[in-house]
């Protein structure tokens, strides 16, 4: 099929490699001009003709800019599958936007980071009418390792809020426990045997692991998506009047390692606000 890829970043360019391996014609955009197969300097050539377009940014605004450029070249035969991050209220106004266009919207928001992507395994959340999921799957089924089908559109984008929430909380529970038995004098060695026997072992451990025995924060999954994932958390929560109190202390930290200057490396970098104290 005829692929458009637009933003080549950690799981774009993994998913375009993918898909150009199945034998697609793709072609690829990025906001930066990037060195990569079948590369288009415009939006415009980059959508046109294309059957399937996928997009994978980082926020509301920056899936605004992308179809602002295109919105005048989309038509009735193609859908585009909106995989970026973000909150039901964007979903269904971005929606609207393509669909007056006569070509279909599909959200498809994702779990799983670099390595997933990589491997195949990358977990979609899709939102939207069963017949254009099934005209998705023969794309998506051989870059996945699940598709999930949530409901109508929206549902998707709200779970993978909700996802990225538990992901963030596990993940500072992790540094926080990690960094009380360093303090203790409890090697790191002692540590993850124990909690490889213990109740709340998570896969996220074994993925983090390695980063937190080595100080290594080079990304997987940045800490300003997540950070950006949690306040469009909040202004979910807040639409249905709802008090998140763990997630507003744990969006704080996030805001204190923006301002440290760490917002491009992993979000697991986050224990170096720990060490600080």
């Amino acid at each position: 099929m005829k692929i458009a890829v637009l933003g080549l970043g950690i799981i774009g360019s993994a998913w375009a490699t993918n898909l150009i391996a199945d034998g697609h014609q793709v072609r690829c955009w990025n906001r930066t001009p990037k060195d990569f197969p079948h590369f288009c300097a415009s939006l415009t050539e980059a959508v046109e003709d294309a059957e399937v377009i996928f997009l994978v940014v980082a926020d509301p605004p920056a899936v605004q800019s992308v179809l602002d450029g295109i919105l005048p070249r989309l038509h009735t035969g193609q859908t585009l599958i909106q995989c970026s991050t973000i909150s039901a209220h964007w979903t269904l106004q971005f929606a609207g936007q393509v669909e007056k266009t006569g070509a279909a919207f599909l959200e498809a928001p994702f779990t799983g980071s670099k390595l997933a992507a990589q491997d195949r395994k990358t977990v979609y959340y899709v939102g939207g009418e069963p017949d254009l999921i099934a005209r998705a799957r023969p794309i998506l089924e051989p870059i996945s390792g699940a598709i999930l089908h949530i409901g109508p559109l929206g549902t998707a984008s709200s779970l993978k809020l909700a996802m990225n929430m538990n992901i963030a909380g596990i993940a500072q529970t992790l540094c926080e426990s990690l960094s009380l038995c360093r303090a203790a004098g409890v090697s790191d060695d002692v540590y993850f045997e124990a909690l490889a026997r213990n109740v709340a072992h998570s896969p996220l451990a074994d993925l983090k692991q390695p980063k937190l025995r080595q100080a290594d924060y080079s990304p997987q999954f940045s800490l300003k998506h997540m950070g950006k994932d949690l306040r469009l958390a909040l202004e979910t929560a807040a639409e249905f009047s709802l008090s998140l109190g763990q997630t507003e202390h744990l969006k704080a930290s996030y805001d204190r390692g923006i301002e440290a200057g760490w917002k491009e490396d992993d979000f697991i970098g986050l224990i170096r606000l720990l060490e600080k104290r």
